[in-house]
């Protein structure tokens, strides 16, 4: 009744309401007289911001907009506040299905940060299969430079290895911004949904200067449109004690209307008092002169209804006088008691109120929060500041046992509450939770209040583990710890909350908060060797290794039975691809903790890039056994399966564990991967396209996707994907060689050398692209520069036969035949089991007119390969028929090698030997020269540089 009647009888602020309104009323798409869109509403605490943006909210509502609004009590980080916003936005708008799926994404990758990464080391199998299947491994079949026979792939692999462990940057350990814009892309969107429905969304954002700590930066990208087009029917309302800062928001100010709220005029103030029936010329005189014109006080004191002036005794600080006034208007002593005794809690929901005010207050939740002071939204609601803070202070000095007493039982009911919590919950997931969270931090603070000395080293140590979680939690902990100090005045507790404080505010908060708590000698062994891991653990994801593992070594020094620190220590060692002490800092882990799916897990991820694939099967088995529906453990061991060349097992596991997760892209990718390695292209297809529906930015599935429609021969496609993957992701550098092989192999080689050459820019170590390039360079007619790409792959790695190979055909078809064959003999002599360059002595030989003698290793050559595919069929069969058979079968076999080959850069290749061989007078001739004149006819550009 008491907010009906406030609200009804709202005096003052007309001004800024009917600027407000009349602002509603414009045309928010009008070019000549645009609606303004950004408002800024300040001045002192109790002016009544908060009463003006909720007189605000109701005239947005009767303008038919939708609205939402969050404060400091509300959220703690920018994700919180957008979750907030979209709940009261959905109350009136519908459901918001794309936040909420944006929402569920990124709590998977929050969970999922600490699940390994690929990193480089030994090639896996994958990679081996990979680079047969594309690479053209153990065969005869020229095209696109990894023709003729792949004697070396493992080199190959390596590099393929290497190139994407270098492309899946370390930032994708850790979440923090990227979660920010997923998010806010998100929410644009449901704002553009909703703009397109009503006339107007306002979004309000109270207590400013406490959130724009953690909004202030989002909300300056918001409007830059950092996120997608903000619609022009889209409101924003701050409001704040303090000006916008000027370095920030300089290129915004002419767009902000500015609204300073200044204490009531005598004029207002006299007429809410008369309002209120208070109208005794010397009370009035007395509560303008008490007031100072606040309209808090003035509005507490109204209600108060006084009658003489020595109803308002001015002794004491003007704000304790109005609040005590007004509580001693209550003349209910169950009401009165109860508004004291709801002053303690941070926040109020019913069950707190009951907690706090007892049995004597039953029934009165619903009179509480009816009162002028008492706000907010949702399950929670709070005092104001300004009263608060007067009631929390009459009562520590009126009864300090009293005092201690109260919040030692508030603390004890929240420990009770937690541990029902608790109960549902495994340990683990804990912290996840935000109502054990809340009870957890309610406790704290009303510990600290009861007895600060003796709780200060618990009450840190709880920080120590919010800091362990995130910034948004470790904000709500220092809040709740800094609220302590201010209620309570104690000088230890007020100097650590100044600290933390300041360490929040730093360009690292965890790095900078865990760093000061370290530098209390009073936290236990066991704090500072969490405090360490910690640290050691937030190093790691911010790519400082080194730092990462002497911290976690602080970290056991301290506490040698510390579990998640030996683990988080061999999560860092695995990443830097020191396997055997990975290996060693998780077995250490799982005899402190046999139960720990998550180290067994990543055991196993290590076996896995270790090589050792029975070993990891065994470990994530195991993992399984503890935790049967963790998506992760069946997508490594799908992984590891897939890297043992086991398709079938692969998809099993991967299968399985988009079942229990079907958002997880990343395991549909590697799907995808899987069914592109056993050769099942159009398969592959369809599980990227389907992660793609999910994230269509997602460059791993793309260039997954275009690897697939490369190695299907469809190149155009290929290019296509992987310009895309690029174009997301400029560093993905595998991206860059497997686009420089569609190129190769389509004929394009001046694309396909400058993309090769990105790709050894990411990695000059990289033989197979420096042989590669120099392939492209020789179709192109750069013999020169083929040579010395194909020498550079050679003394990268001395036993690369396909390059050597491939240099002795550069020579030979250059025309430099001394250099050819010496190279040949130097060639056959370290590689004589290799058939690429058996290949290339035989080709030799029938180029110099010795076909005859060589005939017979010619037909062992040409029956040697075994499960030939289509294209290699066709190679085999038109060799066949040049060198061997008597019928001649060329149009037949042209036309066969024709339909096979889909690539210009394959066929010219080809070409290159039928040609050399066309130079000779005999039958062998003959057919080269017939068959020349048919692949010319097919295409008479094939060859041209």
């Amino acid at each position: 009744m008491i907010r009906q009647r406030a609200k009804a009888g709202f005096v003052g602020r007309r001004a800024q309401l009917t600027l407000f309104t009349e602002n509603l009323a414009k045309d928010p798409f009008s070019e000549e007289a645009p609606a303004d869109f950004l408002f800024h509403v300040r001045g002192v605490g109790g002016v009544g911001k908060s009463t003006l943006l909720r007189q605000w909210q109701e005239a947005a509502r009767r303008a038919d907009a939708v609205t939402a609004v969050v404060d400091e009590n509300d959220v703690h980080g920018v994700q919180q506040a957008l979750v907030e916003l979209v709940r009261q936005l959905e109350a009136r708008g519908g459901p918001c299905k794309e936040f909420g799926k944006a929402v569920e994404q990124s709590r998977r990758e929050q969970a999922a940060q600490a699940e390994p990464f690929p990193v480089e080391g030994e090639a896996s199998v994958s990679s081996r299969v990979m680079t047969q299947a594309a690479l053209g491994a153990a065969s005869l079949i020229p095209g696109a430079g990894f023709v003729t026979a792949m004697a070396n792939p493992e080199a190959a692999a390596q590099g393929l290895d290497r190139l994407r462990s270098a492309s899946r940057s370390r930032s994708q350990r850790r979440g923090g911004r990227d979660d920010e814009t997923g998010l806010s892309r998100a929410f644009v969107t449901e704002l553009e949904r909703l703009c397109r429905r009503q006339r107007w969304v306002v979004l309000f954002f109270d207590t400013w200067e406490q959130t724009a700590h953690y909004l202030d930066g989002w909300l300056l990208r918001l409007l830059d449109e950092e996120f997608g087009p903000v619609p022009a029917n889209v409101v924003i309302v701050l409001a704040g004690r303090d000006d916008l800062a000027e370095r920030d928001w300089a290129p915004l100010r002419a767009h902000v209307v500015d609204v300073p709220l200044e204490v009531f005029t005598e004029a207002e103030t006299r007429a809410l008092l008369a309002s209120r029936s208070v109208t005794e010329p010397a009370v009035v005189d007395a509560v303008l002169q008490l007031s100072m014109g606040l309209p808090l006080l003035v509005e507490l004191l109204s209600l108060a209804r006084p009658n003489t002036v020595e109803d308002l005794d001015a002794g004491g600080d003007f704000a304790d006088v109005a609040v005590e006034r007004f509580v001693q208007w209550i003349t209910d002593p169950k009401k009165r008691e109860a508004v004291r005794a709801c002053a303690l809690p941070l926040q109020l929901n019913e069950d707190v109120f009951d907690a706090a005010a007892g049995p004597e207050a039953e029934g009165l939740w619903e009179w509480l929060c009816g009162q002028p002071f008492v706000s907010g939204r949702g399950d929670y609601k709070h005092y104001h500041a300004v009263v608060r803070a007067s009631m929390v202070h009459q009562q520590r000095a009126h009864s300090p046992q009293g005092w201690a007493s109260a919040h030692t039982r508030l603390a004890d009911v929240h420990a009770a509450w937690r541990g029902s919590v608790e109960e549902r919950l495994p340990e683990a997931k804990r912290w996840e939770e935000a109502e054990w969270r809340r009870h957890r931090v309610d406790g704290t603070y009303h510990r600290l209040c009861a007895y600060p000395g003796a709780y200060l080293t618990a009450a840190l140590e709880q920080v120590v583990h919010a800091a362990g979680q995130s910034v948004a939690v470790l904000r709500q902990w220092i809040e709740a710890f800094d609220q302590a100090a201010r209620d309570t005045t104690d000088p230890a507790l007020l100097s650590w909350a100044g600290r933390l404080q300041s360490a929040l505010t730093s360009d690292d908060p965890v790095l900078a908060c865990l760093g000061v708590l370290l530098s209390h000698g009073g936290l236990s062994a066991d704090g500072r060797s969490w405090a360490s891991t910690y640290r050691g653990n937030h190093l790691y994801f911010r790519d400082r290794e080194e730092e990462a593992l002497a911290e976690l070594d602080r970290a056991i020094a301290q506490n040698a039975r510390n579990a998640t620190a030996w683990s988080r220590r061999g999560e860092v060692h695995r990443w830097l691809g020191n396997y055997d002490q990975a290996v060693a800092a998780f077995t250490t882990a799982l005899e402190l903790k046999p139960t720990d799916a998550w180290s067994l897990t990543l055991r196993g991820e290590t076996h896995q890039q270790a090589g050792r694939y029975d070993q990891a099967v065994a470990d994530l088995t195991a993992a399984l056994e503890l935790d049967p529906t963790s998506a992760w453990a069946f997508s490594v061991r799908g992984i590891s399966h897939r890297q043992a060349g086991h398709y079938d097992r692969a998809v099993a596991d991967l299968t399985t564990a988009l079942e229990h997760d079907p958002t997880l892209i990343w395991a549909r990718s590697h799907l995808g991967d899987t069914h592109r390695q056993a050769g099942r292209y159009d398969q592959a297809i369809a599980e990227y396209t389907t992660a793609l529906e999910h994230d269509p930015t997602y460059a791993w599935a793309l260039a997954g996707r275009g690897e697939a429609h490369h190695l299907a021969g469809r190149y155009d496609q290929a290019v296509a994907d992987l310009t895309a993957a690029l174009e997301h992701d400029p560093a993905l550098a595998w991206a860059h060689a497997s686009r420089g092989r569609a190129h190769h192999q389509a004929g394009r080689y001046d694309q396909a050398v400058a993309d090769l050459t990105t790709a050894l820019e990411h990695d000059p170590a990289l033989a197979w692209a420096h042989a590669t390039r120099g392939q492209a360079h020789h179709q192109a007619g750069r013999h020169d520069q083929a040579i010395a790409d194909l020498t550079a792959a050679l003394e990268l790695d001395p036993a690369y036969a396909w390059a050597h190979a491939t240099r002795v055909q550069v020579q030979r078809q250059a025309g430099r035949r001394d250099a050819a064959w010496r190279d040949l003999e130097r060639a056959v002599e370290a590689h004589p089991e290799d058939v690429s360059c058996t290949f290339e002595r035989l080709m030799f030989e029938a180029v110099e007119g010795r076909l005859q003698s060589s005939a017979e290793q010619w037909i062992q050559l040409l029956s040697s390969q075994s499960d030939p595919t289509d294209t290699e069929t066709s190679f085999l069969n038109l060799l066949r028929t040049l060198f061997i058979e008597t019928e001649n079968r060329v149009p037949e076999a042209t036309e066969e090698l024709l339909a096979a080959y889909q690539g210009r850069g394959d066929l010219a290749d080809v070409l290159s030997y039928v040609v050399e061989l066309a130079a000779l007078t005999d039958e062998p001739g003959d057919r080269a020269r017939q068959c020349r004149s048919l692949i010319m006819e097919h295409d008479p550009d094939i060859g041209r540089p």
